[in-house]
């Protein structure tokens, strides 16, 4: 045996050998050859030590998974009020059917406001359940109030809030061609905006006969919106009018008492201290002074102004002052009486109702809604009887001189021309641009 292994070493040797002939740069090469093969080569048979392994058993407790819910469906739609709505007339049109929820508005104080503060053209938005069980409902008083009724597990709440979202301001100009609304309506502005401006410029110009074709107007005004929605036009912020070539500036800024009020950027009031009529544009039908009676048949003296609109317009406060009287009253109907400053006092009658809390001793500022145009007492029609007395003496309300109201304080001044200067500086931009259109 040793015999043998002898000549198969000494014949390995022999075929390593040669490896030095084949020179320095040849076994350069094959070096690295046999060193991966030494690397990876293991003999058969050859035992490699495992890594020790254990087998754990361990217990997890997994938590107690609650069967997955469906979240309630909830369905959001809203109308606006229109012209003789009801209450039940827009819960229907609103897919709401809720017994209960009408039987809670009726019976709570808070929740029973939305039956007498229904105007047309606001907004009422209401959420439901798939079967038409009222989840909320909101009513949008105005552009900064919401009344609010909620289901809760203890049943349905009211309350009364202030809108959450800051109003946003959009611009708008236009130019006259026929009307006033025609003319808003072309640049998309709101119905509720132009009534604004047509307030605002009231004292200066007559937008039945005044206005010219090619007369422009610039606006500012605020937006409100609610969670995303849409609510309702706010108030002008800033405004121009050129009429006939003059120009006609207004600001809103707060009086002494912190009401919205509109000056020109001197600081004059652009109100008159008492409006020349209780009727957004409405017509006189019968003027002051002596006529033939439309019932009596004979003449008597018509101791006011009749407007004639349709039922349910809005008659507006033409000052500020204090509820003498509203009720009935004789042949004027349904009447109020308001007394002003100056031994100045109003009459409103033949109303079709009052509105929210006019009552006699009540507060009320000019321009807002007392009551509705109706055809109550000596009427042959729906219209607006609306007198003006002086120290107990009637006088023609359309030819009385009506004073301007008060400037701006000398103690708010220093506010106030800030405020001017950001309003003309915006007219200017917003005028600029619409200019810049039609180049």
């Amino acid at each position: 045996m040793p015999a043998q292994k002898g000549p198969i070493l000494s014949q390995r040797t022999r075929r390593v050998g040669p490896l030095p002939q084949l020179g320095f740069a040849a076994a350069l090469v094959f070096l690295p050859a046999l060193t991966v093969l030494t690397a990876f080569g293991i003999a058969p048979g050859t035992v490699v030590d495992p890594e020790p392994q254990h087998l754990v058993r361990e217990a997890v407790p997994l938590p107690d998974l609650a069967p997955a819910t469906t979240p309630a469906q909830r369905f959001v739609a809203q109308e606006k009020v229109l012209r003789g709505d009801t209450v039940g007339a827009l819960l229907e049109r609103l897919a709401v059917r809720d017994a209960r929820a009408l039987e809670f508005m009726r019976a709570d104080a808070t929740g029973r406001l939305i039956f007498r503060q229904l105007v047309p053209g606001r907004i009422l938005q209401a959420e439901t359940g798939p079967d038409g069980s009222l989840l909320a409902l909101r009513y949008f008083v105005n552009a900064q109030g919401i009344l609010e009724i909620a289901r809760t597990e203890g049943g349905f709440v009211a309350r009364q809030r202030a809108v959450a979202e800051t109003p946003r301001i959009v611009y708008k100009t236009g130019t006259v061609r026929s009307s006033l609304f025609a003319a808003t309506d072309a640049a998309g502005i709101p119905d509720a905006i132009a009534m604004q401006a047509a307030r605002i410029f009231a004292t200066d110009i007559d937008f039945h006969s005044d206005l010219r074709k090619g007369d422009r107007f610039s606006v500012a005004y605020e937006m409100v919106y609610e969670a995303g929605e849409l609510v309702a036009p706010g108030r002008i912020v800033a405004a121009e009018f050129v009429n006939d070539g003059r120009v006609h500036r207004a600001v809103l800024f707060h009086d002494d008492e912190s009401h919205d009020a509109y000056y020109s950027p001197d600081g004059t009031s652009r109100a008159k201290a008492f409006l020349r009529s209780p009727v957004e544009f409405s017509r006189v039908s019968s003027g002051f002074g002596a006529r033939v009676h439309p019932i009596f048949n004979n003449w008597r003296a018509h101791t006011g102004v009749d407007f004639a609109a349709p039922k349910g317009t809005r008659v507006l406060a033409v000052a500020d002052g204090h509820v003498v009287s509203a009720g009935t009253r004789g042949g004027y109907g349904n009447a109020i009486e308001i007394r002003h400053g100056g031994g100045v006092a109003t009459l409103y009658a033949h109303l079709s109702g009052f509105a929210p809390g006019v009552r006699a001793g009540a507060r009320v500022r000019q321009g807002e809604p007392i009551g509705y145009v109706g055809a109550t007492g000596w009427a042959t029609g729906p219209h607006l009887h609306y007198e003006f007395k002086m120290a107990g003496v009637h006088q023609d309300p359309m030819r009385v001189a009506l004073p301007k109201a008060e400037p701006v304080s000398a103690s708010l001044r220093a506010q106030f021309d800030p405020v001017a200067v950001n309003a003309a500086a915006t007219l200017d931009l917003v005028g600029a641009a619409a200019a810049a259109r039609f180049e």
